[in-house]
This record gives structure tokens, sequence and C-alpha cells, in this order.
């Protein structure tokens, strides 16, 4: 199967003759010998007595004056005998109703389904042997071979007329609708269509488009093709292409009332927040739709069966970089098929493009899409907030861990900070890092990460491998939008270990009422690091007041 145009785009039945005479050695022999190669589509239709029924759907709907026009097309027309007026008349009524009730044309079934899944663009002909996969108006790729079109018998063909080619057919095609499109053809996913229906947006594709010339300084189009566009297709993939194939999860309207409603909660923004109402919409459907679909190019029949990569997931060797971990596999899936995995009790039905996988029961888990691990790398300029300048050296020096410091790969990214206070103060060191991300109305628990003097220099002085004494406390925004006007405190005091890593947990189960989720959202929640070592204890050499902070980790509770 391969697809073909067998000519070029031209216009004029002049320029077709020769355009087909280069395309072959015996183009006429391709060509039914009463065809003229004059005349129109159109006339050559409305004046058959056996595609009457066809011909009085194409006028109802305005393709007459298409079929007139200087434009190129091949037409497969259903004869009237299993193509009947009671048929034609159904979809002129569709046609008509659609159109009252503001449909947009583009939209309209009896065009998009049956007209456009009969008509092609440019010229189509049959030899006596091969086949070609030809695109119809409508996007759907169909299949010619010399005797049948998408599966239906050819009664006549090639058929030259001055702007195209007639067909004719025992029967209508069938339309067969993408996963995108399916989802206006099933009650049980009314919602879920009617809220990614309402991003719908139709744009001019001018490389598709034929110009007709200039006027006033702008290009005037004899055909302009205008191409779907919808912004949720940035998140989750072209879903209405005919050129790719996926597989979706879809929920039912039970689960997606349910999800929704629950998921809302995560996305409670502050009240001096721009749109407040639009993000916390747009963020709790996104996370329901996030990691639902499923690209075949990249899940092969067999990989899939064990672990199924939405178009979401991030590829192994860039998680790091997303995530601070290699370790996170957000929007992947292991064993999709089995009990309790993402396809399992899934209703499938196959479409142009793909599979639908109707879920009525949801079995994509938070904590393996939304529910992210938030790990702020301690060296982050972006995440530090603020220190308090006590020195005249840099209050946080960023410091490398090396290859042959036995710390090599235990520290996160092989990097941690420094942060000082002035040599000989009596005043604790003072650190605010930003935590980005954060959801609303979710318990996380509390980590931060601590590095010994050692891991970036060996050659540490006994007093700077002193361990330290730390507070923790947490600041965020109220739902008025201010800040706590004292911080909670955390963990009142902690002694990190001389010579050694430490992994505290701050605090277990912490809930935040309002979110910060979202790349270009600014950070309102702020934890702060202290020391808590007293001038007595400097004096004594049991304790310093050096933090060296790996990283800080959010991590979602789990029961």
């Amino acid at each position: 199967m391969k697809h073909r145009n067998i000519c070029t785009k031209v216009l004029g039945a002049v320029i077709i003759a020769l355009a087909f005479i280069g395309c072959t050695d015996k183009w006429d022999d391709h060509y039914d010998a009463a065809a003229t190669g004059e005349g129109t589509l159109w006339e050559a239709i409305s004046s058959n007595p056996d595609l009457s029924n066809f011909a009085s759907v194409v006028k109802a709907c305005g393709y007459d004056t298409t079929l007139v026009s200087k434009q190129i097309f091949t037409v497969f027309a259903p004869v009237n005998e299993n193509f009947t007026s009671d048929q034609a008349n159904a979809l002129i009524t569709a046609y008509q109703q659609q159109k009252q009730s503001g449909v947009k044309t583009k939209d309209n079934t009896t065009i998009k389904e049956f007209l456009q899944n009969h008509i092609a663009l440019y010229n189509y002909s049959t030899a006596k042997t091969g086949s070609d996969s030809i695109v119809m108006m409508n996007g759907k790729y169909s299949v010619l071979t010399p005797s049948t079109f998408s599966g239906k018998t050819i009664l006549t063909s090639n058929q030259l007329y001055g702007n195209g080619i007639l067909f004719t057919l025992n029967n209508k095609a069938d339309f067969s609708p993408n996963i995108f499109e399916y989802l206006a053809k099933d009650n049980d996913l009314s919602d879920i269509y009617k809220y990614m229906y309402s991003y719908n947006q139709y744009k001019l594709d001018e490389s598709k488009s034929v110009a007709g010339g200039i006027v006033d300084g702008k290009t005037v189009y004899l055909d302009s093709v205008m191409v779907l566009s919808n912004k949720l297709f940035d998140y989750m993939g072209e879903l209405n292409s005919e050129d790719s194939t996926y597989y979706w999860v879809v929920p039912t309207n039970d689960v997606w009332k349910e999800k929704i409603a629950e998921y809302t909660k995560y996305f409670n923004y502050d009240n001096t927040t721009s749109k407040r109402d639009s993000l916390q919409d747009i963020n709790s459907h996104l996370a329901l739709l996030r990691g639902t679909v499923f690209s075949r190019s990249n899940n092969t029949d067999a990989s899939i069966k064990d672990s199924a990569m939405s178009v979401n997931a991030v590829p192994y060797k860039y998680r790091i970089y997303n995530y601070g971990t290699y370790d996170a596999h957000y929007y992947q899936y292991y064993k999709p098929y089995a009990t309790g995995g993402v396809f399992n009790g899934t209703q499938n039905t196959t479409c142009s493009n793909g599979q639908i996988m109707k879920a009525s029961t949801w079995n994509i888990n938070k904590l393996n899409t939304f529910f992210q691990k938030i790990i702020v790398e301690g060296e982050s300029s972006e995440a530090l907030d603020s220190v308090d300048r006590l020195t005249t050296r840099a209050p946080l020096t960023t410091v490398s861990v090396q290859s042959k410091s036995k710390f090599y790969n235990k520290v996160s990214r092989n990097g941690y900070a420094e942060i000082l206070s002035t040599s000989g103060s009596s005043r604790n060191t003072k650190a605010v890092f930003n935590i980005p991300q954060v959801l609303s109305n979710l318990g996380y628990d509390i980590y931060v990460v601590t590095v010994p003097a050692i891991a970036g220099d060996t050659l540490a002085s006994a007093e700077e491998r002193l361990p330290t004494k730390i507070r923790c406390s947490l600041s965020y925004n109220q739902q008025s939008g201010t800040a706590l006007a004292t911080p909670t405190v955390l963990l009142s005091s902690v002694n990190t270990t001389t010579d050694a890593m430490d992994t505290i947990k701050v605090a277990s189960n912490v809930v935040i009422p309002t979110c910060s989720w979202g790349s270009n959202f600014t950070p309102q929640v702020k934890l702060i690091l202290e020391t808590r070592v007293s001038n007595t204890e400097v004096r004594n050499g049991t304790f310093n007041r050096i933090i060296r902070l790996d990283c800080i980790i959010f991590k979602p509770h789990e029961e």
C-alpha cells in the first residue's frame, strides 16, 4: 500500500489531459471511452438518473457549486439502488438541523462523514492492477483498487470531466471515526466530548489552500483549507491525526464527574492569583487527561504488554533533568493489562487512527501522574529565596562531588550548597528556599538531605567537619494571598552526623491550603533552614554553623 497522487494539481481539461499523458505512456487506456473530458462533475452527477439521491444531498449542502469550480476533484458517488431517497433525506435533515443549531460547516456530520468521505481533491484513477491509499476531503485514507473503493464495489470508473474524475459505487462508503471524533458518537463519553470540543478551532492552512491571487494586498484563496486546532492536543498528542496511531484510555461520564470533583481541590489558588478559576479548571482537567494517550509508534505489541509509555512520559535519560531523579516514571505504567492495570477492564473500539479504551473503572493512579515528588536542589540558584548575608564570603557556595569521593552518585546530581555564617559571629545561619509546583490539600512528607564536609573536600579541617543543628520552618500563602505572619516550625532542632549524609524527615503529611502548580507560577511555599548552635557550642568545638544542603524533598504522603 502506498500514498500516491496519480497526477499533479492542475486546472482545466486541457492541462489535465497533458498531465495525464506525462504520467504514463498509455494514460488514455485508464479512462472510460464514453467520457468526453468536457463539462463539470456536477453536470455529470446531476444528469445521471442513477445518482439522483446522491445529487440531492450534494445540492442541499451547497456542494453543487463546489463541483462546478475550477478545482480538481475525484468523486465516488453511490447509485440509487443501495443509497435510497430515505437515506438521502435523513442526511439532508441532519445537515439542516445542525446548521440551524450553529454547528460549524466543517463539523457538520453530513458534510464531514458523507460528502467529504466520497470526494477527494485532485485526480485519482485506477489501472488494471495495483491499489492506492488516497486522502479524502475529510482527511480519511481510503483504499482504491481497480474494482473497489473503501471496500465498496466500483460500478463505473475513470470517467474524465473538465474538473475531475467520477466513479460510481454500489453503496455508500462507510465512515470510520478517529479516536477524537468517536467521542461525539458515544453517549457514555458525552462529558469529555463537550469539554474537549469546546477548545476546537479551525485555522487556515496556507500550504494546502489554493491561492487565487492578490486583492488589496492580501492573498485570496480559491479553496481555503481549514485545519482543526485544539490546544488540548499540545498536552495529549494529535488525537485527530490520521497519520498517527494511538490507544486512548477515556473516562466514562461517571468517572469524569467523580475525578474532576476530586482533582479540583488540588488546584486551589489563592485569591490574588490572576484568573484563578480558569487555572483551577484547566489544571484539574489536565490532571485527569494527561497520561491517558499512548502512541503506538513508541509502544510495540511486545513492549506494551510489560510497560505502557504514554505520550507524556519522559524518556529515562531525561528524567533527572525533569524530575530530579532517574527513578521517577510518571505517566509510564507497568503491566497495563494485568488486574488493576491501566488497560484492564476497558471496553475497546477500533477507530481509523487507533483504539478507544473506554474505562468505567479508573485504574490510573494519581501517584503515577500529577502527584509528583518535588526535589529542590540546594545548589539551585532559582530555588534560593534568600540567605542571611553575614559574611564577606559568598553566603551560598556550590560544591561539586568528585568521582573519587565515596559520596559520588550518592549526592543528588553530585552537587550541594554550602551555606556559611560569619566566622566567630554570634548569629546563626539562615536560608530560605522556594518550593515550586506544590498542590493544595495534598499531604506532603518533607525531607531535608544534608552532606558532610568531606563529600566535597577530603582534606576538610576538623572544625569544618563538625555537625550542626538545624531548625526547619514552613511558610505559604493563605487563601487571602498573604503569607503566614509567622512561619510554622516543623522541626525544632535536629543534629546532623559527622562525616555522613543525613536524610532528615522534617514533617509528615503536611497539608498546604493553596496551590502553586504551574511552570510559570511564582512559588509561594518557602522552607526556612536555620542553624540553632549556641556560642558556647561553637567555642567548645562540638558544632559549627555551616549548612551543607543536598536537596529538599516534598513527597506525596502515602498511607
